[in-house]
């Protein structure tokens, strides 16, 4: 036990003496943002810097060439960590949601625990597209954190909390053929592909009293015609579509195409739909790896921890989380009065002085929660065990 402790005080001073390349790379990331899968600028960065800490880099994805895994083999390995980073940004608003905050965080955990001769292999892995395009999705299917005994990120946010959990996640495009007609002169010849859509919002708005509570449906209609005196000939509605779980996640949806099918045949339009972004499965957290970060996080002087609670949000980590034991908590980077995520204000408030001292501590939780894992077995095996519980 003394020998962690003093183990772990070298950890903290290691990140200490390193806090200016996470600063670095969170600043350099919020002034070039990127979206999803176009995030050249920021793998670049991080593969450098990581390759110039003694990792081993690899572009596994040749159709997401900004995913990577830089590897690093310490001794005889008693675990597999993965740290995974995130580094898009949202469309115009650039890095609301903190992710630049994410990729450095990710990377400090992860050169720091290369440091330390950990009896671990040690991985930060980068995982683009979070907000939009699911390159984790992607990746865990790719069986890429197969190879891990854990995975984990920090996100940032308005509150500090270590364990929730996340919706799955289908994003359905519902596109609606009619025929146009000039609306006042021949209206009888026209099929109103507005109309379907019309009528499928108001199916689902009374599909809405007949869900659980987790459902969350939010839709925006994204093409209704072009001119008033015109038949809309073409129409478009995107949904999405959340729930707990992904078995009832899919009847959900079921019932959505039958109500989509309806308002087809109540205008006499064609229908066709398709997922327009990938499909996230519900997050599970493995609650052993949740604790030893929370223990891990009181000894840095965080106590202002929210108890769990179930999350509405949806990630594609909840896909890596049904591969491999995985956490994902939160850090507090500001108050909940004062900033809301996935707004110009956030992505600002991401490179104060406040966020970045918060971002560190957050790293150092990872990087303790690296040795427990590699020096207590116990632990290791008991989340193991949790993790093939929830699997059964």
């Amino acid at each position: 036990m003394k020998e962690i402790d003093e183990l772990k005080s070298r950890a903290i001073g290691l990140a200490d003496s390193l806090k200016e390349e996470l600063h670095e790379i969170a600043r350099y990331l919020k002034e070039n943002p990127e979206i999803g899968f176009s995030e050249f600028k920021a793998t670049e960065l991080i593969t450098k810097k990581l390759r110039d800490h003694g990792f081993e880099i690899s572009f596994p994805l040749r159709d997401i060439p900004t995913s990577f895994i830089a590897a690093h083999k310490g001794k005889v390995p008693r675990a597999k960590i993965a740290f995974m980073l995130e580094y898009d940004a949202l469309p115009d608003i650039g890095h609301g949601c903190g992710h630049n905050l994410i990729g450095a965080m990710g990377y400090l955990a992860a050169v720091v625990s290369s440091k330390l001769e950990l009896p671990a292999e040690i991985a930060a892995v980068g995982c683009p597209g979070e907000e939009n395009f699911g390159g984790k999705v992607v990746m865990a299917s790719e069986g890429l954190f197969d190879r891990y005994d854990v995975a984990m990120l920090v996100h940032p946010a308005t509150e500090t909390g270590v364990f929730s959990t996340s919706n799955a996640l289908d994003a359905i495009e519902f596109v609606y053929h009619g025929k146009e007609a000039h609306a006042a002169g021949c209206p009888e010849k026209g099929v109103n592909a507005l109309d379907a859509v019309i009528l499928l919002f108001n199916g689902i708005n009374a599909l809405r009293e007949h869900v659980t509570s987790d459902v969350r449906i939010h839709g925006i209609i994204a093409e209704g015609g072009k001119a008033a005196n015109v038949v809309p000939a073409k129409a478009v509605a995107r949904f999405y579509f959340r729930a707990a779980e992904r078995e009832y996640l899919n009847e959900v949806v079921r019932k959505a195409h039958n109500i989509a099918q309806g308002a087809a045949m109540m205008t006499g339009a064609e229908l066709e739909w398709n997922n327009y972004e990938r499909s996230n499965d519900n997050f599970v957290a493995n609650k052993p790896l949740s604790e030893v970060f929370k223990e891990n996080l009181v000894h840095l002087g965080e106590t202002n921890i929210r108890p769990p609670k179930e999350g509405f949000g949806s990630t594609d980590a909840g896909n890596v989380s049904h591969r491999v034991p995985t956490i994902h908590p939160y850090i507090a980077i500001c108050d909940k009065d004062e900033f809301t995520s996935h707004t110009r204000e956030f992505a600002d408030h991401t490179v104060s002085d406040r966020a970045l001292d918060k971002a560190l501590l957050a790293a150092k939780a990872m990087i303790l929660t690296a040795i427990d894992l590699a020096y207590d077995t116990s632990k290791l095996e008991n989340i193991k065990k949790a993790f093939e519980g929830q699997r059964s």
